[in-house]
């Protein structure tokens, strides 16, 4: 499933509120990357306690690389299967407790093998706008006494979406991120009711959306220049 996506950049994340009631203004010590991997930190929309939307930075994976016990081999909880969230350890607690989130990205990144082996592709919107997907968020508390955020994106079943479905391994089973449209990102976040929250995870359109070769210039992730914030 999805492991990379690219991210809206400041100035872009900053018209969002013109649609979700954000604030204008990020602070200005927030900085991420322009595509994400795994234990980067990426921007992610959250309701308070007080019940406003805002912004957080966090990091991608619900289970940081840094807080999996140590003689544990590693695992990825990048992304969350929509059928297994109430069970899966890693999601579960903030499923139930409805820690919803909202990950804003320009596209993302899936292996297409039409052409008989696999090539990237970058998977967006038709009027190249931004789009906001469903996620999970938690809290860790850090070795210093802070406390910092990690999120997941959820995932479904994609065996007859008409784009979504032309990507990944022949043979393997077609999975999606769950794309949550800007008019819905309030209702999203605002639910607190699980069968509510569960009704969102459904396709999108893919008359809405389009994909295009995106090969990767690089063979292996460069190390984020975020890690060293933990």
């Amino acid at each position: 499933m999805c492991v990379n996506y690219h991210t809206p950049t400041r100035e872009q994340f900053g018209t969002l509120g013109a649609f979700s009631d954000l604030p204008a203004d990020l602070p200005a010590d927030w900085h991420w990357p322009k595509e994400v991997w795994k234990d980067y930190l990426a921007p992610i929309i959250r309701r308070s306690s007080d019940g406003r939307l805002e912004p957080c930075l966090a990091s991608y994976g619900m289970v940081p690389r840094r807080h999996i016990p140590a003689g544990v081999k590693p695992f990825d909880t990048m992304n969350a299967r929509a059928e297994s969230l109430g069970e899966r350890r890693s999601f579960a607690p903030a499923w139930r407790r409805l820690q919803l989130c909202a990950v804003p990205m320009a596209w993302f990144y899936e292996p297409c093998y039409e052409s008989g082996r696999a090539q990237r592709h970058a998977i967006g919107m038709q009027d190249d706008s931004l789009f906001f997907v469903a996620g999970l968020w938690r809290e860790w508390s850090e070795a210093d006494g802070s406390l910092a955020s990690s999120f997941t994106q959820i995932t479904i079943n994609a065996d007859d979406h008409p784009l979504m479905s032309r990507m990944h391994k022949p043979g393997d089973e077609k999975r999606s991120l769950v794309v949550i449209a800007p008019s819905e990102v309030g209702d999203w976040l605002a639910c607190r009711d699980i069968e509510v929250a569960r009704s969102f995870l459904r396709p999108y359109p893919a008359a809405r959306m389009k994909d295009w070769p995106a090969p990767q210039t690089v063979r292996k992730a460069p190390e984020s220049p975020n890690l060293s914030l933990f």
